[in-house]
C-alpha cells in the first residue's frame, strides 16, 4: 500500500463494519452509512526509518532478532501471532509466536540462525531434549515454538526473555484463553518422516510464567490437524473454541472440550455450515455468493478422523456441507461475538471479515432451535481501502485493529464504532507484514510486531485522541 491511500475510500469500504460493532445492525445497507466523517491523522515520518506514528505517540523497541535472552539464546525471527497476559500491577508477560520450520528439503538441518538456538552446539546444556515436542532425527529440534517477554509497563523495560515452547513448527498465530494461557497454532501438516520424528499440525497451551520455563510440548490433539492459524473462546456453558484454517478453502471449526479449562482432556470438532445452503462457497471470487451485510443462520457438522493423516478434514467437511472460506487466518473475540478475517476472499482477493453471533444455546442441543448467525460485515474491492486483513484484536476502547499483509508498506489501521478510521502506525522498515497485535490490560500500550526480522514494539500515546468521538 502506498502513501496516498486515502480516509474516504477506506472509510466507504470500512464503515459498514464499524458500524456492526456499535449494534447499528439494521443501518448496514443503508446510503447513508458512506456520508459519516473520518478521523484523518497524519503519521509523523520517523527519524530512525521503522515506524511512522499520530503525532504525539512514541514507540520503543522490546525485542528484536538476534538479541541475547536471559536463557543464553537468541531471539528468533518471524514474529507473528503474540499474547499479553497481566502478572501484577507492573508487569505483564508477552508470549510471542514464531514462525519457523525445519523441514530437511529445505536445507534448513543445519541452518540455525533464523532460530533461538544459533550458535549452539550443545542444546540440552540449555534445555533437556526431552522439553522440546520434536527433536528431529539429528537431534537438533524444530525451529518453531514461542517466546515469553516479562515486560514492566512502568519502566518499559524487559526484565525476563526466555525461550517457552520448542521443538514445534511453523507457529502462527494462536488465542488467549479464559484462564490466561496462550494456545500456539501450527500452520502445517508436516507428517512424521526421514527426518522429522512426529507428526504436526496442533495447537499447544503455553502458561505465561515469570521465571524461565519451557512448556509441556503435549499437542491438543482433538482440536484437529490441519493448517491452524487462530483461535477463539466464546465463555459460554460448553465453552466453545473457535478456529481458522490458512487455506484458500479453509474452514471455520469449532471444538466442544469435554472439560472447558482442560482442552488435552479430548472433546468434539465441528466444522461450520450455512442452513439455508450446504457447501457454500463463501469467497465471492467468481460470483458474489454473499453480500456485504448480510446475515445468515449457520450450523455445524461434526467431523470425524480428526487427526487427517492425509490432510483432508476441509473435503470431508465441504462434502457433508460445510462451506468453504478464503484463507481464514486472524481471530479474536469481543463481547461475545467473534470476529475473524478471510485474507483473499471477495472478487478482488483483498479480504474480508466476518462476525460470529453464536446461539443462546452454543453447543447444547438446543441450538438447533435457536441457530448462531454468521455475517460477512466488510469485503474489500480496493486496495487502498484494505489489502488483506490478517491478525486481528479489539481494543479496551471497542475499536478493530487490523494488521494488514499485502503488498508495499503495511499499515496497522484502526476502525471506530462509529464508523470512523484511522491509521495507528506504517511500516517503514520494510515491506514486512505487522502481526500479532494486542494491548495490554489497562489498554495504554499497544503491543505488535513487524514479522521480519522479528521486532517487538510497544505503542504509547493518547489513545483518547484516537479514539474520541
Amino acid at each position: 500500500m502506498d502513501n496516498k491511500i486515502t480516509r474516504k475510500s477506506f472509510l466507504k469500504k470500512a464503515s459498514v463494519l464499524t458500524l456492526g460493532f456499535a449494534g447499528l445492525g439494521n443501518y448496514l445497507l443503508a446510503n447513508s452509512i458512506n456520508t459519516l466523517s473520518d478521523l484523518s491523522y497524519s503519521l509523523v515520518k520517523d527519524p530512525k526509518g521503522i515506524l511512522n506514528l499520530p503525532s504525539g505517540f512514541k514507540y520503543k523497541i522490546v525485542s528484536q532478532f538476534k538479541d541475547k535472552m536471559n536463557d543464553g539464546l537468541q531471539v528468533p525471527n518471524h514474529a507473528d501471532g503474540m499474547g499479553c497476559f497481566k502478572i501484577d500491577s507492573e508487569r505483564v508477560a508477552l508470549i510471542r509466536n514464531h514462525e519457523l520450520g525445519r523441514f530437511e528439503e529445505f536445507n534448513f538441518k543445519t541452518d540455525y540462525s533464523k532460530s533461538a538456538f544459533a550458535k549452539i552446539n550443545d542444546i540440552p546444556d540449555w534445555y533437556p531434549l526431552e522439553s522440546m515436542y520434536d527433536q528431529c532425527k539429528d537431534g537438533n529440534p524444530c525451529y518453531g515454538g514461542t517466546t515469553t517477554t516479562i515486560y514492566n509497563t512502568k519502566n518499559f523495560n524487559v526484565e525476563n526473555e526466555y525461550l517457552s515452547l520448542a521443538g514445534t513448527l511453523v507457529n502462527c498465530s494462536g488465542g488467549i484463553t479464559p484462564w490466561g494461557t496462550w494456545i500456539t497454532c501450527e500452520e502445517t501438516v508436516a507428517t512424521k518422516n526421514s527426518f522429522l520424528l512426529k507428526n504436526h499440525g496442533y495447537n499447544f497451551e503455553v502458561i505465561p510464567n515469570i521465571k524461565r520455563k519451557l512448556a509441556n510440548p503435549q499437542p491438543i490433539k482433538s482440536m484437529g490437524r490441519f493448517r491452524h492459524e487462530a483461535v477463539a473462546f466464546h465463555n459460554g456453558e460448553t465453552g466453545s473454541v473457535y478456529q481458522t484454517e490458512d487455506r484458500k478453502n479453509g474452514l471455520i471449526y469449532r471444538f466442544l472440550p469435554n472439560n472447558k479449562t482442560k482442552l488435552l482432556n479430548g472433546g468434539r470438532l465441528q466444522a461450520l455450515a450455512f442452513i439455508d445452503e450446504l457447501s457454500l462457497d463463501t469467497r465471492n471470487w467468481k460470483k458474489q455468493k454473499i453480500k456485504q451485510g448480510e446475515s445468515f443462520n449457520v450450523k455445524w457438522f461434526d467431523l470425524e478422523n480428526v487427526e487427517s493423516p492425509n490432510d483432508d478434514l476441509r473435503e470431508q467437511g465441504f462434502e457433508k456441507g460445510c462451506a468453504k472460506f478464503a484463507r481464514p487466518e486472524g481471530m479474536w473475540e469481543h463481547h461475545g461475538k467473534i470476529y475473524f478475517t478471510c485474507t483473499s476472499g471477495g472478487k478482488n482477493e483483498l479480504g474480508q471479515i466476518w462476525e460470529y453471533t453464536p446461539s443462546l444455546h452454543e453447543g447444547s442441543s438446543k441450538e438447533q432451535k435457536y441457530p448462531a448467525k454468521l455475517k460477512l460485515f466488510f469485503e474489500s474491492d480496493d486496495a487502498k481501502s484494505l489489502d488483506m486483513c490478517d491478525n486481528i484484536t479489539i481494543s479496551p476502547f471497542g475499536d478493530i485493529i487490523i494488521c494488514e499483509d499485502g503488498k508495499g508498506s503495511d499499515y496497522l489501521v484502526g476502525i471506530k464504532s462509529d464508523g470512523k478510521s484511522y491509521k495507528i502506525a506504517k511500516n517503514i522498515l520494510n515491506s514486512s507484514e505487522f502481526a500479532g497485535a494486542c494491548f495490554s490490560p489497562d489498554g495504554k500500550i499497544l503491543f505488535v510486531n513487524i514479522y521480519k526480522p522479528s521486532i517487538t514494539l510497544a505503542i504509547t500515546g493518547n489513545w483518547a485522541d484516537l479514539t474520541a468521538s
